[in-house]
Formats: C-alpha cells, structure tokens, sequence
C-alpha cells in the first residue's frame, strides 16, 4: 500500500497483516499509540515493530525456490 505524502513511516496493522489484509496503522497522539481501523489491535511503537518484525520471520523464505527438504 503506498503512503502518501512525506512525513513519518506508517505502520502495517500486524493483527491484519497475518491474514494477509494489508492496513495502514493510524496514529492517536493523545494515547501515544497505534490502531487498526479494521481490527481491534493497537500498541505503541515497539509493539508493532515487534509483531511486524515475526511476519517477517514467518515469511522470510517466501520468495526462496526450495528444490529439496534436505540441507
């Protein structure tokens, strides 16, 4: 999904992202964090890098051709 305009990175909802449903986080400065608008899931910084951070982890081989289960 693109962003648009410059300015600070916007965040993928990680909840949404391992059903794979790409949504953008929004930001509520007076909480100091991050939520969905499509989920219920919101965290602060650290939380959602943290949870992005295991998407990747799960789907580090994706783009990988595996010819053989072997090593």
């Amino acid at each position: 999904m693109a962003q648009a305009g410059k300015g600070k990175l916007n965040f993928r909802c990680p909840s949404c992202f391992m059903r794979d449903l790409d949504m953008d986080m929004f930001f509520d400065p007076d909480k100091g964090e991050y939520y969905c608008i499509r989920c219920c899931y919101h965290g602060d910084e650290k939380d959602v890098l943290e949870k992005n951070q295991m998407a990747r982890f799960r789907y580090r081989d994706m783009l990988r051709r595996i010819d053989s289960w072997e090593d």
